[in-house]
Parts: structure tokens; sequence; C-alpha cells
């Protein structure tokens, strides 16, 4: 079975509704039609420590999520815009991902080898390319795999006014259609990689 993680970096707890939730579920609602196991953790209800290390000591929940992440065939980055970027929440995450790139898998290899990952981000306001960008470079530098258009993203008019949920964003048509080419194409990849894993030729790690 296919397993997907999905990391939803809004600023608000789970107690609050999420407009980047929202659109994440567009997703993981193609994912079940075909079959794959979806999580989802929100990240700030967790205690998450800065820095770049898989365990930042006493206190920090990150080695909770690291190791939900380490099983995932998927993960999905999610975020909203704020001032045009991605998250704080969305940047520490990206920290913390880097830090463990250095880690190994049983041939040796990145241990993100092999795992294919996508990115969601809502706003009311310009920036999700730039948002997508960041974060998909961030992981495939890391060592994630990242297929074509797996960047889902709606976003409203600038300045202040309605974000996905009150904006009715699930009626944008470019926005279904690319949640549903995101959640097809992580799905496609990660199933090749499983049947045919990167050779560990040239690629592997030396400490």
């Amino acid at each position: 079975m296919i397993k997907a993680l999905f990391l939803n970096c809004s600023l608000k707890s789970s107690e609050e509704t999420s407009n980047t939730q929202s659109l994440m579920n567009e997703v993981i609602t193609h994912f079940e039609k075909e079959g794959v196991k979806s999580e989802t953790i929100r990240i700030a209800d967790y205690h998450v420590k800065f820095g770049i290390s898989e365990d930042e000591g006493e206190g920090d929940e990150w080695p909770i999520i690291f190791e939900k992440i380490k099983t995932a065939d998927i993960l999905v980055i999610g975020t909203p815009l704020w001032i045009g970027e991605k998250s704080s929440v969305a940047t520490m995450v990206m920290e913390r991902i880097y830090g463990a790139s250095s880690l190994t898998n049983e041939k040796g290899q990145c241990i993100y080898y092999n795992k294919v990952a996508g990115t969601v981000v809502t706003g009311n306001e310009d920036g999700a390319k730039h948002a997508a960008r960041s974060i998909l470079y961030g992981l495939t530098h890391s060592g994630f795999n990242i297929p074509p258009n797996v960047d889902t993203y709606w976003v409203g008019e600038a300045g202040p006014g309605d974000s996905y949920i009150d904006a009715e964003g699930h009626r944008n048509e470019f926005t279904m259609q690319q949640a549903k080419t995101t959640a097809y194409n992580l799905l496609h990849f990660s199933r090749m990689l499983k049947e045919n894993p990167i050779p560990a030729e040239g690629n592997l790690i030396e400490n």
C-alpha cells in the first residue's frame, strides 16, 4: 500500500478551520479513490523546535513527525501565503527536513531517496508559484523526487479578502484539475519507484 503524509504548515492549530487543509483534502480525495492511505499532521499542534537536526533535544516533537516522513512514500507540504511567501512554519519544516538529508537508507543513499513530494498553497494574494518553487526545490535538493505539475494552489484577489473556503475555491476549474494532476502524478511516480528504485551507483553518501 502507498502511504501519503500531508504536513499542514498553517499558523493555526487544528482547533481552527484551515483553508490550506480544505485544498489538501481535494488531493486526499483522489488518493482515497486509488487506495492510498493518507495521514495529515497540523504542525502547529506540535512543539517543533527550530534547528537542522532530526532531534533538537528535550521537548522537541519533530522526531514524532520525522518517523512518519521516513515511513511515507509520498510527502505533501501545505502552506498558506503570508506577504507573498510560504509560512514561517513551512520554512521551519523545510529546515528540519533538510537537516536529516545526510542520513542514509539501507543502500547508503539519502534517506529521502525513492520518496516523492508535492505541495499545496493557498492565499488571497500573489505568491503561490514563488512558494511552490521554494518548497519543491528544497525537497528535491534534500533527496525527494518531484514529478511534473505537483503544485496545487489557489489564490484570490490581491489584498484583504475571502480565502479558499469562503471564496468557494473548490469551484475553480484550474485548481481542481491541478489537485487531480498532483494526486495522480505523485501516485504514478511513487509506484514506479517502488518497482524500480533509484540504483545506488554514483549517489551514495560518504560520511
